[in-house]
């Protein structure tokens, strides 16, 4: 630590996909770290993210004293992981970190599978990723064992929630070896400037990936029910992903094209202007940006009981739903919208909380001060 103390870190930061919220935090966390003197580059795939994350990688780019470096990287196990895992050691070597930071499972593996040196620290966030998967299943069972296998190949393991941590512990063990921190996300004092409702603002509105896991379908059947019980609500869905010609169809299958209106990938902000009411109504997260960002813009919302969306609502719960119920979902949302000055009242109290410790600065500083705890350590 004594090398590192009085100079930049050079941090190198990791990641499979630049999707989503894990890659909201990559650019968030490099800001912060860039703004705090410290040289930082990216290392992501290539093969997904699109326009956006070409042009966010781009917008950051001049930033990076490192650079930004795109592999391509497949989602599942692949023959042409052996020339990744290559390009990641020739890549090592070339940009000499100080830190590398691994981000979800397959690039987590990547920059543990380098090996234990003195020059830097492996340090890993799996944002969820593999530990969605239950064991019984081929996939839980073959990640499980890679992750127990590279356990102690850690340094530092940084979870952003409580929920992620345990989960750890509980389907792949306590590392012996490796500094355990939990760092929760962060957003930028921007977002915490109020939101003003859209004029064609439906009831409800989704903002988020449409995957299985974020259950955009479960809303969808919820808003169904509503209707069918003499509740006319209304519903934005601001997103995109694999399952969006599958929603379409639910929409349609269920007659309620005149209710549900579809805006595609948006910034949240605008996303949330669309609704009176933001619903979260995920089957598993572990702690999602668009929970913390409707939180600091003090939006209206109720969500699913499911990872660490608790630890964001903290005293707050009783805004949570049952998991997987589309029927508790529905009695969460029919409460909400008969009471809009409870949400409004609830959404205030949950802004100040977002404020005092999910800020971008609180994660910076927890990060780095965690970086550092790892370097005394070895």
């Amino acid at each position: 630590m004594a090398e590192t103390a009085n100079r930049p870190l050079r941090i190198v930061h990791a990641v499979r996909a630049p999707v989503g919220g894990i890659f909201r935090h990559i650019l968030d966390l490099a800001n912060g770290q860039i703004d705090a003197g410290h040289h930082v580059g990216i290392i992501a795939d290539s093969l997904t993210g699109g326009d956006r994350a070409s042009a966010a990688l781009a917008e950051i780019a001049p930033r990076l004293k490192l650079g930004v470096w795109r592999v391509a990287i497949h989602r599942e196990p692949d023959l042409t992981d052996l020339l990744v895992w290559a390009r990641f050691k020739y890549l090592i070597t070339r940009l000499k970190p100080d830190v590398l930071h691994g981000h979800g499972a397959k690039a987590g593996a990547f920059i543990r599978m380098l090996g234990r040196s003195k020059r830097f620290i492996r340090v890993y966030t799996p944002h969820g990723g593999s530990l969605h998967y239950p064991l019984s299943t081929w996939k839980g069972a073959f990640y499980s064992r890679l992750e127990r296998a590279l356990m102690n190949n850690t340094e530092l393991f940084l979870f952003e929630s409580a929920f992620a941590r345990d989960t750890y512990q509980r389907t792949i063990g306590t590392p012996k070896a490796g500094l355990v921190r939990c760092v929760f996300n962060g957003v930028t004092a921007a977002e915490f400037d109020s939101v003003t409702l859209a004029p064609d603002a439906t009831d409800i509105a989704y903002v988020g990936e449409f995957r299985h896991i974020k259950g955009a379908d479960l809303l969808i059947e919820a808003v169904a029910r509503l209707r069918a019980a003499g509740r006319p609500v209304t519903l934005t869905l601001a997103g995109d992903g694999e399952e969006l010609g599958a929603l379409k169809a639910l929409v349609e299958r269920h007659g309620l094209a005149e209710a549900v209106q579809f805006v595609g990938h948006v910034k949240a902000r605008f996303g949330f202007s669309k609704g009176k009411l933001l619903v979260v109504p995920s089957r598993g997260d572990s702690m999602p940006y668009v929970v913390i960002e409707a939180g600091a813009a003090g939006i209206p919302m109720v969500a699913a009981d499911v990872g660490g969306i608790p630890e964001i609502f903290g005293v707050h719960r009783e805004a949570l739903f049952a998991p997987n119920s589309v029927g508790a979902m529905a009695d969460a949302i029919e409460a909400a919208l008969d009471d809009p000055s409870n949400a409004s009242a609830r959404a205030k109290a949950l802004r100040e909380r977002i404020f005092t410790h999910f800020s971008q600065k609180a994660m910076v500083e927890g990060v780095l001060a965690s970086y550092r705890e790892a370097f005394a350590r070895r």
